[in-house]
């Protein structure tokens, strides 16, 4: 009796554990939401980041009108030296305006901010200069914890871009205008020892020529030269431009040969297309037989070596 009851018992158990089994509620897999990648920066240059930033309207304009934008997008890398628009206020009034007029000369003072490669503050205080893609050097120094360009103090530092990077400076740099030394002709006309040559030089009309780009090297007779010739002679040549074109050509060397090369040679091609010969006696040079007197006299578009005698061509 006891065993049939505890069976009983046991079967009520069952049935309850299977009938709450059927009515327990079905377990439901909650979905998991996936992160949400955070967008990857667009890579901005040199250009980009002066164009965002709002401080450098003028230098950006600059940049645009020297047409250097695309320059400075390309991979570089490059080191800028950026002048903000205070900067550029500083510069005397019409400075701007006149260099947005004159793109070579603007040019020229953009190439003067841009150093090849990137170089960081860290590096860039270790420098005495740098040279710029003007080819010109900027120097580099440090004073009381400040670090300066030329006279610009550097006012915020290593702002990277994808081609390089950016150094804000307080001012403006200008490259250093080399004194002009003048033409061959400024020179001979200032000199006051060849007016004869000078004179013979505009009647031949070629004053325009040797003020030109060149360079030249002039093996140059003075006054006291041409007083050597037979008297008459420089009348009859200034009523005889051919001929005085020819001598005077015969007294010009393509390219700026200095002394020191000179007399290293035994002939040179004048522009008359006739050669002179040179040759060394006692210490001294002769072209032909004009002894040079006065060598190295340099101008911006060449050399001038004086000379006693004037050079006649063969057939003169």
């Amino acid at each position: 009796m006891f065993k049939k009851k505890s069976l009983f018992f046991v079967s009520v158990l069952l049935v309850l554990a299977v009938v709450l089994a059927a009515c327990a509620p079905t377990a439901t897999t909650v979905p998991t939401e996936e992160p949400t990648e955070e967008p990857t920066p667009e890579p901005q240059s040199i250009v980009d980041i002066a164009v965002a930033d709002g401080r450098f309207e003028t230098l950006v304009a600059a940049v645009g009108a020297a047409g250097l934008a695309e320059t400075l997008s390309n991979e570089g890398p490059f080191t800028v030296f950026a002048p903000t628009d205070e900067a550029f206020a500083k510069l005397p009034e019409g400075t701007v305006d006149a260099l947005l007029a004159d793109i070579p000369a603007l040019t020229d003072i953009l190439l003067y901010h841009v150093v090849e490669g990137a170089v960081l503050a860290e590096d860039v205080v270790s420098l005495e200069e740098a040279q710029t893609l003007l080819g010109e050097n900027v120097s580099i120094r440090v004073e009381d914890g400040m670090v300066y360009i030329n006279d610009a103090q550097v006012i915020l530092t290593d702002i990277i871009a994808e081609n390089g990077v950016i150094h804000v400076i307080d001012t403006v740099l200008l490259p250093t205008e080399e004194e002009s030394l003048g033409s061959i002709v400024d020179i001979a006309v200032a000199d006051g020892r060849f007016e004869t040559l000078v004179a013979a030089v505009q009647a031949a009309e070629l004053a325009e020529t040797l003020a030109g780009e060149g360079p030249f090297t002039v093996f140059a007779p003075t006054d006291d030269a041409f007083a050597k010739l037979p008297e008459g002679t420089v009348e009859a040549l200034l009523a005889d431009i051919p001929t005085l074109t020819n001598i005077l050509l015969y007294h010009v060397v393509d390219g700026a040969v200095l002394a020191e090369v000179v007399v290293t040679l035994e002939e040179a091609e004048t522009l008359l297309g006739e050669k002179v010969s040179i040759w060394l006696e006692d210490g001294m040079v002769y072209l032909n037989d004009a002894q040079v007197i006065i060598t190295d006299i340099l101008a911006d578009n060449g050399v001038i070596h004086v000379i006693d005698t004037v050079l006649l061509p063969p057939e003169s």
